[in-house]
């Protein structure tokens, strides 16, 4: 049986595991995914151990996608264009290291949401490796304006300034949280770590335009504090990002399998089963 899983700390939350049995149901294939803690400073030989073990590959998780991209030996088109990396490929030759994240994240808000980007006012919340895993897709997506705001404003003018030229036809711009003030959003996706903590991020009144959309990576009680504030300060459409994890758990599946599971089902079973475990 071949083996994966999905390494973070923490990771005991992760609802990868699930996704992937429901995957593994609808499909048939021969494998087995499991959640793997790693210690904050040994990401490297957590993935070693792994692949040593006869891991086939894989997910990686919050803190360590900036560590996966330092340590594959390859990178596909769109993990170079991000920085980072949630997919991992064990192979002969050595690992491989791709992100799904932003093809999960467009899945999920235009096809699962019918949250449409293109010509829409973005504002990207955080300049981590949550937040360089979908920047260039959301960009691709067209949006009329793509604003990056972060704790740190000189850690987003930094991503702001690797990724500039992709920027195309968007008014694309970074800085901090303060520099939003007057700045208002369609589409506001929080990617900053503030919700593992149950924190907001400092946003000035007004980010929220008429309509809004809200939507934070994190999911199930994580998301809940960022969305309830989204709400209360305007926002008219909030989701969690549950969606998301499906998706690009998806494409992860499609690297690793070459099968292409039906995501919108087993995220419907998710809802399902999170619904009957809230009664």
């Amino acid at each position: 049986m071949d083996r994966y899983a999905v390494i973070g700390n923490p990771v005991e939350h992760s609802k990868s595991p699930r996704i992937h049995a429901l995957f593994v149901r609808q499909t048939g294939q021969d494998m087995r995914y499991d959640a793997r803690c790693a210690p904050r400073d040994g990401f490297a030989a957590a993935v070693q151990a792994f692949r040593g073990e006869g891991g086939r590959g894989a997910n990686v998780t919050v803190p360590f996608k900036l560590d996966a991209c330092a340590l594959a030996d390859a990178l596909s088109t769109r993990a170079q264009a991000a920085g980072a990396v949630n997919t991992l490929t064990f192979t002969d030759e050595g690992i491989a290291g791709d992100n799904t994240d932003g093809v999960g994240l467009l899945r999920d808000l235009i096809v699962n949401l019918a949250c449409p980007l293109a010509g829409q006012r973005v504002l990207l919340l955080g300049a981590g490796g949550a937040a360089r895993g979908v920047l260039v897709p959301l960009l691709d997506a067209r949006p009329a304006k793509l604003v990056i705001a972060n704790r740190s404003s000189a850690r987003a003018r930094e991503l702001h300034a690797a990724l500039a030229a992709h920027g195309g036809q968007a008014a694309f711009r970074a800085g901090g949280f303060a520099d939003l003030a007057g700045d208002a959003f369609d589409v506001v996706i929080n990617a900053t770590s503030a919700s593992l903590e149950h924190a907001l991020p400092p946003l000035p009144q007004g980010v929220f335009a008429p309509g809004a959309f809200a939507y934070d990576l994190m999911y199930g009680e994580a998301a809940q504090a960022f969305l309830a504030a989204s709400r209360a300060a305007g926002a008219a459409r909030c989701a969690d990002g549950l969606g998301m994890l499906v998706e690009q758990a998806a494409e992860s599946f499609a690297i690793w399998r070459g099968v292409r599971p039906d995501s919108g089902a087993v995220l419907a079973e998710l809802r399902r089963e999170l619904a009957g475990a809230a009664r």
